[in-house]
């Protein structure tokens, strides 16, 4: 970092950095005084602002200002140019980590000013003075352990670096921060116009509120017939139903039925312990070895077994024939053991060996047991063996897994999808003579046969020769068109005939079957295919000494490239993926990036995170709930018959440690009150130092 200056402002308290060459090793935080004073001035606050003015170098993903202790990150604003993401880290009032992540990319070499703005539960984010986004999140939680620590540039001593150059590093406790920056964004109170706008919402509110009640009351007298009911889910595999928590075996798995959906989980097979004359296999219908017993030769001499039966009679010559160990006829090389009858069973295929058979897991399955006869599905999302791009989710399917377009984005491939079809709606700047190609993030332009240009600009004539002969010596004849190209001309069919197949791009001549590199991606190949220019990014073959690593960073083998895992004990190589605190991370040239874990929507009204799981699940009961979808028009009854807004939290009447809050459900209002182990004098209010 060629410059680094932060400042904290709370009254008025300033904190300078020393300068760091790029690429050394650094370590860049406050001191335990001024971290002191910085947590005096942030803890307990709703309202604050940081604000920063970077220039960070293409793909860098790192933190530009992070307030931690341990592996909690209590405030953390990151930049990825990996991703293009810029990403807010902080913990919940109800002590919970959470990411959100605004699609941005600041990591292009460009100076730019950014802002985030976060008002209790309201977000606002600024990038070179314009608002990009303003979301409503969950609270932030200030109340910062006194032992945190405050970095500038990075997480730690060993990940996060930020490769580039900071300044003005800011964090303002106040409200609007960002107009310190930005002194033009200034409006601070409403006009009349923005009054009037408010008083017809307020009137509309109280109208809503009238008919949602009108509604809830015949609501409420209709449910009342249903508080008897009870409809249990089952749960159908393989033809056969399986109730509530009803448990059994599959293969070589233990599966339960719960709210209707089955889970499973591998059986883990102890070693088997097996006395003397007994040996461990695998019997039919057992997961496991046990102990089987084994003959033993009680004399050294050997007899000849006459078969009960004659051999059958081969149609193969004697050179083809073969005698096998465990059976007493020959058979003809090339034999079908498989027909005969084996144990490979679920998700496992038997194949033919010289002398007998084996199992064989299908692709995109991993076996339970060292012969293959049981297989697993690999979870390519979980584990980071997928192909997925930009704006897509992946889902796992039995064997493989598909990538899902966000919501509002369409697909342009198996593995990518793009914001928006910036052809089909018009909005961009093609000639009126050029073909539009959708691409991700943008579009090209490439001139119709017939017409040259860059494809915003395209110019030309169109010549057609019928019966009489062609000037040119190569044109082709019977409705053949020869078009203008600069330097030269090339002989094309009208639209709906079949000619040559050749394509006209960047306004050159491709032949039908030919590749080639963009000039300005060299990541993305193009192909001429019956007259039709395909495009799509590089495969990469980590196995080709030739890769491209600017295409392929996750094929670059060099030490320097290696990453370091976040406990310090593991290191990760270029392109390897891992899963750490719900984040998906990779490392990518020596940078590690991580993100939030993508969940699939949930739509319903209380949600709660399992312990040990990532993505939260419905629940019924909102006491059981961490996440709730709060609507202020309605309420709880109090003890004392007070109405309580949902959402809202009152000490009990009479307590001191007992927080209650209004969890409103679709049938009922619970005032939900548990025991609060903050002291009273934590729940003070701070105040500023002057």
């Amino acid at each position: 970092i060629n410059l680094v200056k932060m400042l904290i402002f709370a009254n008025i308290m300033c904190f300078l950095c020393s300068a760091f060459i790029p690429g050394s090793s650094r370590e860049v935080r406050a001191s335990a005084e001024v971290s002191a004073q910085m947590l005096k001035k942030l803890k307990g606050k709703n309202e604050f602002t940081v604000l920063a003015t970077v220039k960070q170098d293409r793909l860098n993903s790192g933190v530009i200002l992070s307030v931690h202790q341990s592996d909690h990150r209590f405030l953390e604003l990151e930049s990825s140019g990996q991703r293009s993401e810029v990403r807010l880290h902080y913990r919940t009032k109800n002590q919970k980590d959470h990411t959100e992540v605004f699609p941005y990319s600041l990591a292009d070499d460009q100076w730019h000013k950014i802002s985030v703005a976060v008002s209790a539960s309201h977000v606002i984010l600024h990038v070179d003075c314009n608002r990009i986004y303003e979301r409503v999140v969950e609270a932030p939680s200030m109340d910062i352990p006194e032992d945190t620590s405050f970095w500038l540039g990075q997480r730690n001593a060993a990940h996060g670096f930020f490769k580039g150059v900071m300044q003005d590093v800011e964090v303002l406790v106040m409200p609007q921060g960002y107009i310190s920056q930005c002194p033009d964004l200034n409006r601070t109170c409403p006009t009349c116009n923005d009054f009037h706008g408010l008083v017809q919402k307020i009137m509309e509110l109280q109208d809503i509120l009238a008919k949602t009640s009108s509604k809830l009351s015949r609501a409420e007298e209709k449910m009342n017939g249903l508080d008897g009911c009870y409809c249990e889910r089952t749960c159908s595999v393989k033809g056969v139903i399986y109730r509530e928590d009803e448990g059994w075996t599959d293969g070589c798995k233990n599966c339960t039925c719960t709210n209707g959906t089955v889970h499973c989980e591998a059986i883990s097979c102890p070693p088997p312990q097996c006395p003397a004359g007994t040996a461990p296999a695998y019997i039919k219908g057992a997961c496991c070895k046990e102990c089987q017993p084994f003959l033993v030769l009680q004399d050294r001499s050997m007899h000849r077994v006459v078969p009960s039966e004659p051999c059958p009679e081969l149609s193969c010559p004697e050179s083809e024939q073969i005698a096998l160990s465990n059976r007493c006829c020959k058979v003809c090389r090339g034999h079908d053991f498989c027909s005969e009858g084996h144990g490979c069973l679920e998700h496992s295929d038997c194949v033919n060996l010289e002398a007998g058979d084996c199992c064989v897991c299908k692709d995109g399955f991993r076996p339970l047991r060292d012969d293959n006869a049981y297989c697993d599905d690999i979870d390519e999302c979980a584990e980071g063996k997928h192909y997925c791009r930009e704006n897509t989710m992946c889902v796992n399917t039995p064997g493989s897994f598909m990538c899902i377009c966000h919501t509002g984005y369409i697909r342009i491939d198996d593995y990518s999808c793009t914001e928006h079809d910036e052809c089909l709606s018009g909005l961009h700047n093609c000639d009126e003579n050029a073909l539009c190609f959708n691409m991700v993030g943008g579009h090209s332009c490439s001139c119709k046969p017939g017409y040259t240009g860059n494809g915003t600009v395209c110019k030309g004539k169109t010549l057609k020769f019928t019966s009489s002969p062609s000037p040119f010596p190569n044109a082709q004849m019977f409705l053949s068109m020869c078009f203008n190209l600069e330097g030269g001309y090339d002989c094309r069919c009208p639209h709906g005939h079949n000619c040559t197949g050749d394509c006209i791009h960047d306004n050159k001549v491709k032949h039908s079957g030919q590749i080639w590199v963009l000039d300005n991606d060299r990541c993305s190949v193009c192909s001429c295919q019956a007259g039709q220019v395909m495009c799509r990014r590089m495969v990469c073959d980590c196995d080709n000494p030739n890769a491209d690593l600017f295409c392929c960073p996750e094929c670059d083998p060099r030490l320097s490239s290696q990453c370091l895992h976040q406990n310090g004990l593991l290191t990760y190589g270029s392109g390897d993926t891992w899963v750490e605190n719900c984040q998906q991370c990779q490392c990518l040239q020596g940078q590690v990036d991580c993100w939030p874990l993508p969940c699939p929507p949930v739509d319903c009204e209380f949600t709660v995170v399992p312990e040990g799981e990532c993505c939260p699940r419905c629940v019924t009961d909102p006491c059981q709930a961490d996440t709730i979808r709060n609507d202020i028009t309605k309420t709880c009854t109090d003890e004392h018959n007070i109405s309580r807004f949902s959402g809202s939290s009152w000490i009990k009447h009479g307590t001191e440690c007992t927080l209650c809050q209004c969890k409103v459900s679709r049938h009922r209002q619970i005032p939900n009150c548990k025991l609060h182990l903050t002291s009273l004098s934590q729940r003070n209010p701070f105040f500023f130092l002057q």
